[in-house]
């Protein structure tokens, strides 16, 4: 996928320059560039950034782009890899600790996440939601934490959040959901808690047009940059209580009412010298 920024140029001096702090675990206090003026060139930038981590792809988040965004970008989702050292499981009644970059963006969401049964024909790009459904071998509850380097990436645009992979920096991934196909998305209910205080209620309903819908965006967005999903994968469908800034030291607790719930807390970043850069 090319951007109007040339694929081994730029794009690459700011994935490198990312992905370096990712590494050493430092804040980037500014965009090391030109700021991308669409979604072709942070996607653009995300796969030069992707092709410098060392870790595969255990799956995908998918965000939803501001209203006011989604005329000039043509686009109401953008994606961005979740690298398979940054997947945890959650722990009946214990915190899951999560690393946050020391004066960069962290954030909790809550989400409906599948896990893939099958891998997607690589040459399918376009997909119904029975289509997608069928891929599916189950339904779990799940927390994203975005997280970058760029304390203010989000207020910078998705072209900007889709070049530092999206905004993520990891998932919790709870248990399945039992009979999950039978269950309407407004009964699947959550609350997410920051340090015991409510910040936001939803459920699978608040997902844009739906968990499945998400799915079917991200099959047919991943098949035409030639990464179709895998069995085993992950799709981290999107925040369904909104998206909750978290700082180093607070704990958060995500309520999925009978479904069960998680409970994390955000540690410092330290680096990781085992990555490429």
């Amino acid at each position: 996928m090319e951007g109007t920024i040339p694929v081994t140029g730029l794009a690459r001096q700011i994935a490198q320059t990312f992905v370096g702090a990712r590494r050493q675990a430092t804040a980037v206090r500014a965009y090391p560039g030109d700021l991308p003026p669409d979604l072709e060139t942070g996607y653009a930038i995300q796969e030069q950034a992707i092709s410098l981590r060392s870790d595969a792809i255990a799956g995908w988040k998918i965000g939803r782009i501001p209203p006011v965004w989604v005329e000039k970008l043509g686009a109401e989702r953008l994606a961005g890899p979740i690298f398979s050292r940054l997947v945890w499981p959650s722990r009946a009644s214990e915190d899951v600790a999560f690393p946050v970059y020391d004066g960069g963006f962290a954030a909790v969401e809550a989400e409906f996440v599948f896990r893939l049964g099958a891998d997607a024909p690589p040459e399918k790009t376009s997909w119904t939601t029975e289509e997608a459904s069928a891929l599916v071998a189950a339904l779990h509850i799940g927390v994203e934490l975005a997280g970058s380097p760029l304390a203010t990436i989000n207020a910078l645009g998705p072209p900007v959040v889709v070049s530092d992979f999206g905004n993520n920096h990891g998932l919790i991934l709870g248990p399945d959901i039992p009979n999950w196909r039978a269950r309407r998305d407004e009964d699947m209910t959550c609350e997410t808690f920051i340090d015991g205080q409510s910040v936001g209620r939803g459920s699978a309903a608040s997902v844009l047009g739906g968990p499945l819908s998400s799915l079917v965006f991200l099959l047919e967005h991943t098949a035409k940059r030639g990464r179709p999903l895998k069995v085993g994968q992950l799709v981290s469908t999107g925040a369904a209580t909104g998206i909750h800034d978290i700082a180093i030291g607070q704990h958060a607790r995500v309520s999925f009412g009978a479904l069960g719930e998680i409970q994390c807390a955000a540690e410092r970043a330290t680096p990781r010298l085992g990555e490429l850069v």
